[in-house]
């Protein structure tokens, strides 16, 4: 049924269901970024800056398991803050604007992928519809578990990295506001479409692109591929901290093996 009517449809009828869905998006993720825009002098001081401090929870985490596990490298939280400078006149006025739909974004996410489902529901078959309920929440989940991980785990062990690197002991770290920010919404909102493999993988398997002997043949390459991955994303030569990126992403590998299915699925007569 939902064949039929979607070949009753013109062309322009399409445009005119997409331009639909763009505009109910555009106009829910202007109203939230209005909203955090008012929230954004707490959100800075209490959330996005938080990782500059020593006492921020992951550092304090990190510190207590190095010293109590004897063959893990020391780590400490005493003496360790990032200050922040800002070298542009206008760069704080749209860092504001530009982190508030961002985090609209974020926040949002489930809104927008419901809202796309709606435009692309209908051209498909009663086959590839099955369990969407289930990979929408599974979807929305992970998303926010990806932008979890990017935001206690991915952007602090790479921040506390970089910012204590140095070339030379004569060429002293002053970071910019700009580049702290492009730095942490890249991870965060990377690590959260990372964490949509597992519905990205589910989607290609109904639609008889991808079947599990794909995740069974390639898991050796998956491995080496994901580890290069997690080292690009934690530039750092601490294996633990290399592990701590690395098995999250393992673990959305094994996810998507499993949710896809073992063969191609048979469309409905």
């Amino acid at each position: 049924m939902a064949q039929e009517q979607l070949q009753e449809m013109s062309f322009w009828d399409h445009i005119d269901a997409l331009r639909s869905v763009l505009v109910r998006i555009v106009v829910v993720l202007v109203v939230a970024a209005v909203v955090l825009f008012g929230a954004m002098p707490y959100l800075f001081d209490n959330v996005i800056l938080a990782p500059c401090h020593g006492d921020f929870v992951l550092y304090r985490l990190f510190e207590r398991m190095t010293s109590s596990v004897s063959w893990l490298p020391g780590f400490t939280t005493a003496g360790f803050e990032v200050e922040l400078i800002n070298i542009k006149l206008a760069s704080q006025f749209f860092i504001h604007m530009s982190t508030s739909f961002w985090l609209a974004l974020v926040l949002m996410f489930p809104f927008v992928l419901y809202e796309l489902w709606t435009f692309i529901a209908p051209a498909l078959y009663p086959h590839e519809k099955r369990g969407v309920k289930t990979a929408f929440l599974i979807g929305c989940l992970m998303f926010f578990l990806g932008v979890a991980v990017g935001y206690f785990i991915v952007f602090p062990v790479t921040l506390r990295f970089l910012a204590d690197y140095h070339v030379s002991q004569m060429v002293p770290n002053q970071i910019s506001l700009d580049s702290y920010m492009d730095t942490f919404l890249m991870l965060i909102f990377v690590m959260g479409i990372i964490f949509e493999l597992p519905l990205v993988s589910w989607l290609l398997g109904v639609l008889g692109v991808l079947n599990r002997s794909f995740f069974r043949n390639y898991r050796r390459h998956a491995i080496v591929v994901l580890l290069a991955l997690a080292a690009i994303i934690t530039p750092t030569g601490d294996p633990f901290t290399l592990m701590v990126v690395f098995l999250p992403i393992y673990i959305l590998f094994e996810i998507s093996a499993y949710l896809v299915p073992k063969s191609q699925p048979q469309a409905d007569e």
